[in-house]
Protein backbone atom coordinates (compact mmCIF):
# COMPACT_ATOMS: atom_id res chain seq x y z
CA UNK A 1 0.00 0.00 0.00
CA UNK A 2 2.83 2.26 0.60
CA UNK A 3 4.22 1.55 -2.75
CA UNK A 4 0.98 2.22 -4.17
CA UNK A 5 0.97 6.16 -2.64
CA UNK A 6 4.16 6.98 -3.25
CA UNK A 7 3.86 5.64 -7.06
CA UNK A 8 0.93 8.01 -6.96
CA UNK A 9 2.03 10.54 -5.65
CA UNK A 10 5.04 10.70 -7.79
CA UNK A 11 2.50 10.48 -11.00
CA UNK A 12 0.65 13.25 -9.54
CA UNK A 13 3.95 15.19 -9.41
CA UNK A 14 4.85 14.44 -13.05
CA UNK A 15 1.96 15.60 -14.11
CA UNK A 16 1.41 18.73 -12.10
CA UNK A 17 -2.30 17.80 -11.72
CA UNK A 18 -3.54 20.70 -8.90
CA UNK A 19 -4.58 19.70 -5.70
CA UNK A 20 -7.13 21.96 -3.64
CA UNK A 21 -10.25 21.10 -1.23
CA UNK A 22 -13.64 20.77 -3.72
CA UNK A 23 -16.21 22.69 -3.25
CA UNK A 24 -19.59 21.42 -2.17
CA UNK A 25 -20.88 20.98 -5.54
CA UNK A 26 -17.89 19.29 -6.51
CA UNK A 27 -17.91 16.71 -3.18
CA UNK A 28 -21.91 16.11 -3.76
CA UNK A 29 -20.91 14.89 -7.71
CA UNK A 30 -17.82 12.70 -6.67
CA UNK A 31 -19.92 11.52 -3.45
CA UNK A 32 -20.62 8.42 -5.28
CA UNK A 33 -17.48 6.79 -6.27
CA UNK A 34 -16.20 7.97 -2.85
CA UNK A 35 -18.91 6.02 -1.33
CA UNK A 36 -18.31 2.70 -3.42
CA UNK A 37 -14.68 2.91 -2.65
CA UNK A 38 -15.20 3.28 1.05
CA UNK A 39 -17.51 1.04 1.29
CA UNK A 40 -15.14 -1.80 -0.66
CA UNK A 41 -12.81 -1.32 1.92
CA UNK A 42 -14.87 -1.82 5.00
CA UNK A 43 -16.35 -5.10 3.47
CA UNK A 44 -13.58 -6.63 1.73
CA UNK A 45 -10.13 -5.80 4.08
CA UNK A 46 -11.02 -6.15 7.96
CA UNK A 47 -7.57 -3.94 9.06
CA UNK A 48 -9.36 -1.50 7.01
CA UNK A 49 -12.53 -1.33 8.45
CA UNK A 50 -12.25 1.09 11.56
CA UNK A 51 -10.11 3.54 8.79
CA UNK A 52 -13.28 3.54 6.69
CA UNK A 53 -16.01 4.44 9.61
CA UNK A 54 -13.06 7.13 10.01
CA UNK A 55 -13.71 8.33 6.61
CA UNK A 56 -17.34 7.86 6.71
CA UNK A 57 -17.55 10.36 9.49
CA UNK A 58 -15.57 12.66 7.58
CA UNK A 59 -17.96 12.47 5.02
CA UNK A 60 -20.61 12.96 7.03
CA UNK A 61 -18.67 16.26 8.60
CA UNK A 62 -18.16 17.89 4.91
CA UNK A 63 -21.99 16.92 3.72
CA UNK A 64 -24.38 16.33 6.57
CA UNK A 65 -27.69 16.18 4.45
CA UNK A 66 -26.38 13.69 1.96
CA UNK A 67 -28.53 10.66 2.81
CA UNK A 68 -26.57 8.27 0.74
CA UNK A 69 -23.60 9.33 2.92
CA UNK A 70 -25.51 8.86 5.94
CA UNK A 71 -27.18 5.34 5.41
CA UNK A 72 -23.45 3.96 4.72
CA UNK A 73 -21.56 4.87 7.80
CA UNK A 74 -24.74 3.43 9.70
CA UNK A 75 -24.26 0.40 7.54
CA UNK A 76 -20.87 0.69 8.67
CA UNK A 77 -21.34 0.80 12.68
CA UNK A 78 -24.05 -1.18 12.40
CA UNK A 79 -21.48 -3.99 10.95
CA UNK A 80 -18.39 -3.18 13.16
CA UNK A 81 -20.71 -3.32 16.05
CA UNK A 82 -21.16 -7.30 15.66
CA UNK A 83 -17.45 -7.41 15.40
CA UNK A 84 -16.85 -9.17 18.89
CA UNK A 85 -19.50 -11.59 18.09
CA UNK A 86 -18.45 -12.87 15.14
CA UNK A 87 -15.95 -15.71 16.70
CA UNK A 88 -16.46 -18.08 19.85
CA UNK A 89 -13.85 -18.11 22.22
CA UNK A 90 -11.39 -21.11 20.29
CA UNK A 91 -11.62 -18.89 16.98
CA UNK A 92 -14.78 -20.80 15.50
CA UNK A 93 -17.08 -18.73 13.34
CA UNK A 94 -20.27 -17.79 14.83
CA UNK A 95 -23.43 -16.82 12.15
CA UNK A 96 -25.49 -13.71 13.05
CA UNK A 97 -28.55 -16.03 14.16
CA UNK A 98 -26.24 -17.37 16.63
CA UNK A 99 -24.16 -14.63 17.94
CA UNK A 100 -25.20 -13.32 21.19
CA UNK A 101 -26.47 -9.86 21.56
CA UNK A 102 -24.92 -9.25 24.90
CA UNK A 103 -21.37 -9.10 22.62
CA UNK A 104 -22.60 -6.30 20.29
CA UNK A 105 -21.31 -2.48 20.59
CA UNK A 106 -24.35 -1.21 22.36
CA UNK A 107 -23.38 2.21 21.47
CA UNK A 108 -22.29 2.09 17.98
CA UNK A 109 -25.68 0.29 17.20
CA UNK A 110 -27.11 3.41 19.16
CA UNK A 111 -24.93 5.46 16.85
CA UNK A 112 -26.13 3.83 14.09
CA UNK A 113 -29.57 3.94 14.73
CA UNK A 114 -29.75 7.89 14.90
CA UNK A 115 -27.61 8.57 11.33
CA UNK A 116 -30.15 6.14 10.11
CA UNK A 117 -33.00 8.08 11.31
CA UNK A 118 -31.70 10.88 9.92
CA UNK A 119 -31.27 9.32 6.41
CA UNK A 120 -35.23 8.83 6.29
CA UNK A 121 -35.71 12.09 6.67
CA UNK A 122 -34.67 13.01 3.45
CA UNK A 123 -36.35 12.46 0.11
CA UNK A 124 -33.52 10.79 -1.59
CA UNK A 125 -33.50 6.76 -1.14
CA UNK A 126 -30.72 4.14 -1.85
CA UNK A 127 -29.11 0.91 -0.87
CA UNK A 128 -26.84 1.93 1.68
CA UNK A 129 -30.32 3.03 3.85
CA UNK A 130 -31.96 -0.17 2.83
CA UNK A 131 -28.66 -2.24 3.95
CA UNK A 132 -28.67 -0.05 7.06
CA UNK A 133 -32.34 -0.98 7.91
CA UNK A 134 -32.20 -4.54 7.24
CA UNK A 135 -28.83 -4.51 9.84
CA UNK A 136 -31.11 -2.61 11.97
CA UNK A 137 -34.20 -5.28 11.83
CA UNK A 138 -31.61 -7.70 12.51
CA UNK A 139 -29.67 -6.23 15.53
CA UNK A 140 -33.31 -5.34 17.51
CA UNK A 141 -32.90 -8.91 18.66
CA UNK A 142 -30.96 -7.58 21.31
CA UNK A 143 -34.54 -5.65 22.54
CA UNK A 144 -37.01 -8.58 21.26
CA UNK A 145 -35.00 -11.41 21.29
CA UNK A 146 -36.77 -12.42 18.18
CA UNK A 147 -35.97 -11.40 14.39
CA UNK A 148 -38.65 -9.64 11.86
CA UNK A 149 -38.14 -11.95 9.24
CA UNK A 150 -40.85 -10.10 7.24
CA UNK A 151 -39.97 -6.99 7.48
CA UNK A 152 -36.36 -8.39 6.42
CA UNK A 153 -38.09 -9.90 3.51
CA UNK A 154 -39.93 -6.54 2.42
CA UNK A 155 -36.38 -4.52 2.75
CA UNK A 156 -34.95 -7.35 0.65
CA UNK A 157 -37.30 -7.00 -1.62
CA UNK A 158 -36.66 -3.12 -1.89
CA UNK A 159 -32.92 -4.04 -2.04
CA UNK A 160 -32.93 -6.31 -5.08
CA UNK A 161 -35.47 -3.67 -7.32
CA UNK A 162 -33.38 -0.58 -6.59
CA UNK A 163 -29.68 -2.82 -7.15
CA UNK A 164 -30.13 -6.21 -9.39
CA UNK A 165 -27.98 -7.76 -6.92
CA UNK A 166 -27.05 -11.81 -7.22
CA UNK A 167 -26.05 -11.44 -3.30
CA UNK A 168 -28.72 -9.57 -2.42
CA UNK A 169 -30.80 -11.92 -3.99
CA UNK A 170 -29.59 -14.77 -1.70
CA UNK A 171 -30.05 -13.30 0.98
CA UNK A 172 -33.48 -12.42 0.41
CA UNK A 173 -34.21 -15.77 -0.22
CA UNK A 174 -32.85 -16.60 2.92
CA UNK A 175 -35.61 -14.36 4.32
CA UNK A 176 -38.00 -16.11 2.15
CA UNK A 177 -37.13 -19.23 3.57
CA UNK A 178 -37.67 -17.78 7.34
CA UNK A 179 -40.93 -16.47 6.54
CA UNK A 180 -42.34 -19.79 3.83
CA UNK A 181 -40.09 -22.23 4.26
CA UNK A 182 -37.03 -24.07 2.68
CA UNK A 183 -39.18 -24.70 -0.87
CA UNK A 184 -39.72 -21.43 -1.29
CA UNK A 185 -36.44 -20.25 -0.38
CA UNK A 186 -34.75 -22.41 -2.90
CA UNK A 187 -37.30 -21.55 -5.44
CA UNK A 188 -36.12 -18.01 -4.60
CA UNK A 189 -32.53 -18.00 -5.08
CA UNK A 190 -30.90 -16.97 -8.17
CA UNK A 191 -29.78 -19.55 -10.70
CA UNK A 192 -26.41 -19.10 -11.89
CA UNK A 193 -25.89 -19.01 -15.96
CA UNK A 194 -23.42 -21.15 -17.15
CA UNK A 195 -19.67 -19.16 -16.34
CA UNK A 196 -21.31 -16.92 -13.88
CA UNK A 197 -19.19 -16.20 -11.45
CA UNK A 198 -22.19 -17.13 -8.40
CA UNK A 199 -20.42 -20.40 -9.45
CA UNK A 200 -17.93 -19.60 -7.49
CA UNK A 201 -19.49 -17.96 -4.98
CA UNK A 202 -19.17 -19.37 -1.68
CA UNK A 203 -22.63 -18.49 0.37
CA UNK A 204 -24.67 -19.49 -2.75
CA UNK A 205 -23.68 -23.02 -1.91
CA UNK A 206 -23.83 -22.69 1.57
CA UNK A 207 -27.32 -21.66 1.38
CA UNK A 208 -28.60 -23.77 -0.91
CA UNK A 209 -26.63 -27.07 0.77
CA UNK A 210 -29.03 -25.76 4.06
CA UNK A 211 -32.29 -25.28 2.43
CA UNK A 212 -31.74 -29.12 0.71
CA UNK A 213 -30.92 -29.95 3.91
CA UNK A 214 -34.12 -28.73 5.85
CA UNK A 215 -36.19 -29.81 2.77
CA UNK A 216 -34.82 -33.37 3.38
CA UNK A 217 -32.77 -33.76 -0.04
CA UNK A 218 -29.86 -34.58 1.36
CA UNK A 219 -27.87 -35.93 -1.64
CA UNK A 220 -28.17 -31.94 -3.43
CA UNK A 221 -27.56 -30.85 -0.06
CA UNK A 222 -24.27 -32.97 0.59
CA UNK A 223 -23.37 -32.02 -3.23
CA UNK A 224 -23.83 -28.21 -2.51
CA UNK A 225 -21.71 -28.38 1.01
CA UNK A 226 -18.99 -30.05 -1.01
CA UNK A 227 -19.22 -26.92 -3.12
CA UNK A 228 -19.13 -24.50 -0.09
CA UNK A 229 -16.39 -26.23 1.98
CA UNK A 230 -14.12 -26.25 -1.26
CA UNK A 231 -14.14 -22.41 -2.15
CA UNK A 232 -14.53 -21.14 1.41
CA UNK A 233 -10.95 -19.68 2.36
CA UNK A 234 -11.35 -19.04 6.03
CA UNK A 235 -10.39 -21.77 8.09
CA UNK A 236 -13.09 -20.82 10.89
CA UNK A 237 -15.78 -20.85 8.07
CA UNK A 238 -15.11 -24.34 6.48
CA UNK A 239 -15.31 -25.70 10.18
CA UNK A 240 -18.22 -24.43 10.51
CA UNK A 241 -19.55 -25.92 7.02
CA UNK A 242 -18.28 -29.54 8.09
CA UNK A 243 -19.75 -29.66 11.34
CA UNK A 244 -23.18 -28.22 9.34
CA UNK A 245 -22.55 -30.74 6.61
CA UNK A 246 -21.69 -33.48 9.56
CA UNK A 247 -25.34 -32.47 11.47
CA UNK A 248 -27.07 -32.85 8.73
CA UNK A 249 -25.96 -34.93 5.68
CA UNK A 250 -23.74 -37.48 7.31
CA UNK A 251 -25.35 -37.81 10.16
CA UNK A 252 -28.91 -38.68 8.10
CA UNK A 253 -27.34 -41.45 6.72
CA UNK A 254 -26.32 -43.52 10.02
CA UNK A 255 -30.10 -42.92 10.69
CA UNK A 256 -32.34 -45.17 10.43
CA UNK A 257 -35.52 -43.12 10.67
CA UNK A 258 -36.68 -40.33 8.00
CA UNK A 259 -34.95 -37.15 8.91
CA UNK A 260 -37.46 -34.86 6.97
CA UNK A 261 -39.24 -32.62 9.89
CA UNK A 262 -36.06 -33.14 11.94
CA UNK A 263 -35.20 -29.52 13.30
CA UNK A 264 -32.28 -28.11 11.58
CA UNK A 265 -29.50 -26.31 13.64
CA UNK A 266 -30.08 -23.21 11.85
CA UNK A 267 -33.91 -23.46 12.86
CA UNK A 268 -35.25 -20.00 12.29
CA UNK A 269 -36.46 -17.96 14.82
CA UNK A 270 -40.50 -16.75 15.27
CA UNK A 271 -41.60 -14.47 12.46
CA UNK A 272 -42.72 -11.79 14.04
CA UNK A 273 -46.25 -10.11 12.90
CA UNK A 274 -45.14 -7.18 10.69
CA UNK A 275 -48.40 -5.61 11.35
CA UNK A 276 -47.84 -5.24 14.97
CA UNK A 277 -44.18 -5.96 15.57
CA UNK A 278 -41.88 -4.30 18.08
CA UNK A 279 -39.01 -5.03 15.79
CA UNK A 280 -39.64 -3.10 12.40
CA UNK A 281 -40.26 0.00 13.57
CA UNK A 282 -38.97 3.60 13.40
CA UNK A 283 -35.45 3.27 10.57
CA UNK A 284 -36.70 -0.09 9.05
CA UNK A 285 -40.46 0.85 9.35
CA UNK A 286 -39.76 4.10 7.70
CA UNK A 287 -37.93 2.20 4.68
CA UNK A 288 -40.50 0.18 4.03
CA UNK A 289 -42.75 2.42 3.93
CA UNK A 290 -40.98 4.14 0.90
CA UNK A 291 -40.22 0.20 -0.44
CA UNK A 292 -44.52 0.15 -0.42
CA UNK A 293 -44.73 3.75 -2.18
CA UNK A 294 -42.18 3.25 -5.17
Amino acid sequence: MGQRLARTKNKIRRAKVPLGVPDKADMRQRLGAVLEVVSGADAGLRDLAEEAIWLGWLIVALLPEEAEALGLLALMLYSHARLAARRGPEGEFVPLADQYPTLWNAGMIDEAEVLLNRASGFDAFDRYQLEGAIQSAHVARRRTGTTDWVAIERLYDGLCAITGSPVAAINRAIAVARTRGPAAGLAALPMPDPGSRLIEFQPYWAVRAELHARMGNMVAADEAYEQAIGLEADPAVRRFLQKARRATVLASRRASRPTIGTPSTTEPDRIADPENSSTCHGRCRTVCDKISTG
